[in-house]
């Protein structure tokens, strides 16, 4: 009995540092009890730690819990993942962290059946999107617009929400994601949905609205402004009930006015998917990419943060980058505008248009866990550790030494001539990679 109420303490104090984003607590927490991470029902709602970093935008705090075991997909009473959490409140780095390791966007809630996608498109947050929207298009072929097209209670989709609250780039990216805009709604009885009537597409949400470019990007798109629902109104009568008389000139059958045209959305992101699949490798394999971890070289550290090793690299230009920084870019940074290749983002180095990354060469042939870290440059002092000590013979096989040791995985502490005292912690720095390490940290 007193076991259990310790752990139920321990449990609440975790899922109070979470929320309140006190990381140090966590690890202290975490550290005494690796356990506590996989704790759900930490109050009425059943809302797990996770769930409340994920609500509250705590990044780092997402990745400590994800990396001790916390379940990705874990349900509060209401049915919400942490994803649907961090999605409803625009945390795009949470969706980062969540998605590396490996949640699953398709789920839905219990209550109306929404996706995180649903509540990315409700609140406009575009970032959202379109990492959800990247990491559908991984599972295959077609699998990004069947995503898109996934239909919550009553019919809606995430292109109908989007439109009835006027978020134009969630909508503009929905549309070209292969959002159909020929979706229409089921009866409901839930407000303002009800009201606009069944059988309304995504263009008839756009016209009580009452945004104009939403309705421009629809029309411009192909949508039927002849399409009438079950109470048998246009989008333009729709307009008309809601007092939205500015969109007539869009919405009217026989307008004689031109739609503007749209270049494909500025949130289209190529490099996404291919980005996501590294993450969720590194993620499973532990790999060190944040910046307590080292660079190891000064030669070797992202040319963006100036912090943490180079891990990806951007095909056709071969520049590398580390992995938080590549997928900042690439969910924060609009796309180019190239013709027929629409979602390139432009390379911080070269600004030339990426497609996708690949995991860098020193990333893909990194030294096993049990070889030992360089502390980088070109100096003239051997591998201190007792192993090498061993190897290391005359002065003059000095430098074959020292290479035999870097292709093993170990390196030369580099230019500073350590002798005496200071030779004596030299083996201190000789260390594998130990210790968990949170990916998008």
């Amino acid at each position: 009995m007193g076991n259990a109420l310790g752990c139920a303490g321990l449990g609440e104090r975790l899922a109070a540092a979470a929320r309140d984003g006190d990381a140090a607590e966590v690890r202290r927490l975490l550290a005494a009890d690796p356990g506590l991470a996989r704790c759900t029902a930490t109050f009425g709602n059943l809302s797990s730690p996770l769930h409340l970093a994920a609500t509250k935008g705590h990044h780092e705090i997402a990745a400590l819990l994800l990396e001790k075991g916390a379940d990705a997909n874990a349900r509060n009473v209401y049915g919400q993942t942490p994803l649907m959490q961090s999605c409803r409140s625009g945390h795009w780095e949470v969706v980062q962290t969540l998605l590396a390791f490996r949640c699953n966007v398709w789920k839905a809630d219990g209550l109306t059946g929404r996706t995180a996608l649903h509540a990315a498109a409700a609140g406009g947050h575009v970032r959202c999107a379109r990492l959800l929207l990247a990491d559908a298009a991984g599972a295959g072929e077609g699998a990004g617009a069947r995503y898109a097209n996934r239909a919550a209670g009553g019919g809606v989709t995430a292109l109908h929400l989007a439109a009835l609250h006027g978020h134009v780039d969630c909508v503009h990216l929905l549309v070209d994601e292969g959002a159909s805009q020929d979706a229409q709604t089921l009866p409901c009885a839930a407000a303002p949905m009800a009201a606009i009537g069944a059988g309304s597409t995504p263009l008839h949400y756009a016209a009580s609205g009452g945004e104009v470019r939403c309705c421009q990007v629809l029309v411009s798109r192909g949508a039927d402004r002849m399409a009438a629902n079950c109470n048998g109104w246009l989008a333009v009568d729709v307009a008309r009930m809601w007092k939205c008389n500015w969109l007539e000139h869009v919405l009217a059958p026989k307008s004689q006015l031109p739609v503007p045209k749209f270049p494909p959305s500025a949130y289209l992101s190529l490099p996404l998917p291919s980005l996501l699949a590294v993450a969720r490798d590194y993620a499973a394999a532990g790999f060190p990419a944040s910046p307590d971890s080292g660079a190891g070289n000064d030669d070797d550290a992202c040319s963006v943060c100036l912090e943490r090793p180079c891990n990806v690299a951007a095909e056709v230009c071969g520049h590398e980058l580390c992995l938080k920084c590549a997928m900042d870019l690439c969910t924060v940074m609009k796309a180019y505008e190239v013709p027929g290749l629409a979602g390139t983002v432009p390379c911080p180095l070269c600004r030339s248009g990426i497609a996708s990354f690949r995991k860098a060469v020193a990333a893909a042939t990194a030294p096993p866990e049990d070889d030992h870290q360089s502390m980088g440059g070109s100096g003239s002092l051997p591998c201190a550790c007792a192993r090498c000590q061993d190897r290391h013979g005359s002065p003059e096989d000095e430098e074959d030494e020292k290479s035999t040791c870097r292709s093993s995985g170990h390196r030369s502490y580099g230019g500073s001539g350590l002798d005496g005292p200071e030779a004596a912690i030299a083996p201190l720095y000789c260390a594998p990679f130990t210790g968990p390490s949170a990916i998008l940290s």
